[in-house]
This record gives structure tokens, C-alpha cells and sequence, in this order.
């Protein structure tokens, strides 16, 4: 098969090779799925750039995120046939070296999950640790009906979705966003409030919009950077969950301050998560994905071979949406 891969860490041009490597095969429990495309993650790019940890594996194939169709089937797999079409999350993760910046991938039917007819692959390929992400910061503690919930990052790919699942959770839904454009994606996916961090009070509006009680919970993708502010919207008994702090990797926790309210902090990062919780995750987006139109964004597309270009266009940092490689052309 097709695939990129690199063998020691460094610039996406450096490291990242395009060429043959043997075609996995399903085994026990497994499902092989002929991918369509793969989506990049900021994960993934910084996993091959080295500002996550050493290399785990002598070879690695980046990306975690892919949707495509089932071309083989393992011993036990009862969920899936031969054609059926897929979004899989995790990929390159779990112990696995190899993701989804390949023709194929083979892994366990657990991280495998069905594509509704009337969404694309490359859309199919924006969900995946994204959407997943979002539904377990949102409502691995409970239901959110009837409460108040701050999106920090509104139009970024796991805010994006999040808001939408927000508000399909019954909650009413504050986003913040850096800039006109992204506040026009966060209103386009449901947000009641939108706040432009760079020029707004964002206490004083959210303070504003919940009459002064603050907010019940927050999806929080930097929880270093944003904790100062974060503290001071926070309900009494309510809610932060973290999914990334690379405005501050290593904040100090105002522990006292956290007691005093009783805001329960959840950090949370996929692949270590219950598995039954990702069960639960999947069951879930796929009735939210049944019951309405739902937005996908796909901020770039890029063929296989160009796979370099994909991870540099995540690093730029200014992408809305999900860029995805197109793993059959």
C-alpha cells in the first residue's frame, strides 16, 4: 500500500517519507478499512515534531482520524460487514504505531464507527478525536440540560463541535474566539453568546449573560492559559473540563480557589479514557449525527503524497476546521 511515514521526529518536509509498505491485515477482533481520507490532527503533527515525547516506534504512519469502507473482516468482529462505510478515531494511538496517512489501516472494532450515507469521507474524517474530545468534555459527568456552558475556543475543531453538541445537550452555550471570522463559525453552530477574547470583557459579558451566577461548565482547551480568567465565571458546583493547555503546560492549580466553589476539574485526554465512556461516546454522536444537519468543517485537502503540506498547514495555526488528507488519490 501507499503511505507516509517518518522514523525520527523534526520538520514535516524532513522526516516524512511517501512511499510502499506492507498492507496490513485484519486479525482477530480487527476490522481493515480501505481509507478515503485521514484527518491531521494537532496531536499528530506535534507527535512527529517531537514536542510531545521521543519516538515510541522505530516506524511510525501519522494521523488518528480516517473514515473510509471495511475490506476485511477479523475472527469475532459482529458489529460490521465488507462495505460497510466508517469513521475510526485513535488510530495512531492505543500501542499502535501505524495511523491513517495510508491507503489502509487495520485496528480493533471498538474504535471503528458507522458513516451516515449523507456525509462525505473527508467530513466522515473530521470527527474522530475532535468530536469524540467534545462529547466526553460535555457529558462525562452528566447531563448538561439547563445549564450554562463556555466553549473556549468556539470555532476551533474540537470547539466547534462541542458547541453543537452543547446545544443539541440542551445547554445554553457561550463561546469564545479570537477573531470576526471564527465568531461567525461559533454563531453558525449554535452558540446563544459569542466573545471576542481579544477585544471583549469576557467576564463581564458571561457574568452578564448567566445574571451573575457564572457559568456551569467549560470546555477548556487551554486551561493554563485561560485558568486566571476561567476562575472568575465559575458557578459554585460547577464544571471544568481541560482538554489542552499549551498556553501553559505546567500552570500552577489555585487548589484553594477550585475548593471554595466546588468546581470539579476533569482533564481528560482520548485514548486513556474508559473504554465504556467511548462506547458511550460513539452511541451518542451517532444520534446527534441522525437527528439533524450538522456542521463539518474541512479547512484544507491535500493529497497523500502531499501529507508534509497537510501537517505544516495545521502548524500555521490559523485553520478552521479540520484538514484532511485524501488517502485514494
Amino acid at each position: 500500500m501507499k503511505a507516509i511515514w517518518y522514523e525520527q521526529t523534526g520538520p514535516a518536509t524532513d522526516v516524512l517519507t511517501y512511499g510502499e509498505m506492507p498492507t496490513p491485515v485484519a486479525v482477530s477482533g480487527e476490522v481493515r478499512i480501505r481509507l478515503e481520507a485521514s484527518g491531521v490532527n494537532p496531536a499528530d503533527v506535534g507527535r512527529r515534531g517531537g514536542s510531545y515525547r521521543a519516538m515510541e516506534y522505530p516506524r511510525v504512519i501519522p494521523n488518528s482520524d480516517g473514515a473510509g469502507f471495511i475490506d476485511q473482516i477479523g475472527d469475532g468482529v459482529t458489529r460490521f460487514k465488507i462495505g460497510d462505510r466508517v469513521w475510526l478515531f485513535n488510530g495512531q494511538r492505543n500501542g499502535r504505531a501505524f495511523g491513517t496517512a495510508a491507503e489502509y489501516i487495520a485496528l480493533a472494532e471498538r474504535l471503528v464507527t458507522p458513516l451516515p450515507k449523507n456525509l462525505s469521507f473527508a467530513e466522515g474524517a473530521t470527527l474522530g478525536i475532535p468530536a469524540m474530545t467534545a462529547w466526553c468534555a460535555l457529558f462525562a459527568d452528566g447531563p448538561i440540560v439547563g445549564k450554562t456552558v463556555l466553549v473556549t475556543g468556539g470555532a476551533g475543531a474540537v470547539g466547534h463541535y462541542a458547541v453543537q453538541l452543547a446545544k443539541w445537550g440542551g445547554a445554553e452555550v457561550i463561546a469564545t474566539v479570537s477573531s470576526a471570522a471564527k465568531a461567525e463559525q461559533a454563531r453558525r453552530a449554535g452558540a446563544d453568546l459569542v466573545i471576542n477574547y481579544r477585544e471583549d470583557d469576557v467576564i463581564a459579558k458571561a457574568m452578564a449573560f448567566t445574571s451573575g451566577r457564572g457559568v456551569d461548565h467549560v470546555v477548556d482547551v487551554d486551561f493554563g492559559g485561560n485558568i486566571a480568567t476561567t476562575l472568575k465565571l465559575m458557578a459554585v458546583n460547577s464544571t471544568i473540563a481541560v482538554y489542552a493547555t499549551n498556553g501553559n503546560r505546567t500552570p500552577t492549580v489555585p487548589m484553594r480557589d477550585l475548593m471554595e466553589k466546588c468546581i470539579n476539574l476533569r482533564s481528560l485526554v482520548l485514548f486513556a479514557l474508559p473504554p465504556a465512556l467511548l462506547t458511550a461516546a460513539q452511541a451518542d454522536i451517532s444520534k446527534w449525527l441522525a437527528a439533524g444537519t450538522r456542521i463539518h468543517n474541512i479547512a484544507g485537502q491535500f493529497l497523500l503524497s502531499e501529507t508534509a503540506q497537510a501537517h505544516m498547514a495545521v502548524e500555521k495555526g490559523d485553520k478552521v476546521g479540520t484538514v484532511i488528507v485524501d488517502c485514494a488519490r
